[in-house]
Order: C-alpha cells, then sequence, then structure tokens
C-alpha cells in the first residue's frame, strides 16, 4: 500500500478518475506541472499499484445489460473458495466481496433483462453445491462516486445517471 500521498498526488488521481485517457500533457495544463512532474508521478503511482490501470467506463443500458441487482450469498464456509471461483466465471458478475455479516458474499451483477437475472440467479448461483441461499436486491438508479481525499467532499459533483 502506498503511503504519503500528497496533493499533487490526489489531483492526478481525481483528473484521472474523471478521464483516464487525458493526455500527459493536458494534466499537467490542468495541474499546472511540468509535463515530466507529470509523467514520473503517473508512473510512479502506476509502480505503486495506487493506478492499477485505465479502464472504459461503459454505458451498461447502452451495452444491453439494463437490468443490474445486488446480489447477497451465504454459503457453506468450507466451500468458500469453490463457490468463489465459480461465482467469478459467470457472465454479468462486475464486482464479488467476501463480507462478513449477515451474509457471506455480495455481487454486483448486470443482466440483459429481469428474466436473465432471474435465471442468473435461480439457476446459476443458487444452483451452485455449497450455495445455501441468495437473496437479490433490484438497482433502481445508480450514482458514480467521484475520486476525494479521504473524509472529504467528492471532487467531481457527480449527478446520478
Amino acid at each position: 500500500m502506498a503511503t504519503g500521498l500528497d496533493d499533487i498526488d490526489r489531483r492526478i488521481l481525481a483528473e484521472l478518475s474523471r478521464d483516464g485517457r487525458m493526455p500527459i500533457r493536458q494534466l499537467a495544463e490542468t495541474l499546472h506541472i511540468s509535463r515530466a512532474n507529470a509523467y514520473a508521478r503517473v508512473q510512479r503511482l502506476r509502480d505503486t499499484n495506487v493506478i492499477k490501470g485505465f479502464r472504459a467506463e461503459v454505458d451498461h443500458v447502452a451495452a444491453g445489460m439494463g437490468t443490474s441487482a445486488y446480489v447477497t450469498v451465504n454459503l457453506r464456509q468450507a466451500e468458500w473458495r469453490v463457490v468463489g471461483e465459480q461465482l467469478r466465471a459467470l457472465p454479468g458478475v462486475v464486482h464479488i466481496a467476501l463480507v462478513g455479516g449477515d451474509f457471506d458474499v455480495i455481487m454486483l451483477v448486470r443482466a440483459r433483462d429481469n428474466t436473465d437475472l432471474r435465471r442468473l440467479v435461480l439457476d446459476e448461483i443458487q444452483g451452485m453445491p455449497g450455495v445455501v441461499n441468495t437473496r437479490t436486491l433490484l438497482v433502481f438508479e445508480e450514482f458514480e462516486p467521484g475520486f476525494s481525499e479521504p473524509g472529504g467532499p467528492s471532487t467531481t459533483g457527480a449527478a446520478p445517471r
């Protein structure tokens, strides 16, 4: 884990969170630093895995995945590794977290529609050996958070999508 991020590093992260394809020249101009400084800092953030990669921001509805849900899963504890591998292989699974509390796993899934979601949850997930039960929380609307310092306000003023 990298420590010691300064204000410029945080501003770089905020800018690249908004536009991961921003050219170094534009980043440097926006932050009022030299291109060499911007390049070196971005490279250091990548080398220390603060920046783990760059991704395309996808409009899931336009891509044909108009239904989203959080699915919680309770499983037999001895089988969590096997179930985890099977969950990772499912199409439409965006995020999986092993958690403590009332359930063992929470996942964000995307599906074409409610019928596709039903098939994914009832046939695929509940059909896995080791899965005890699931609970599905349908997502009505999503909001994109912006990068911000811990405890600070978002720098993007993100609006609902």
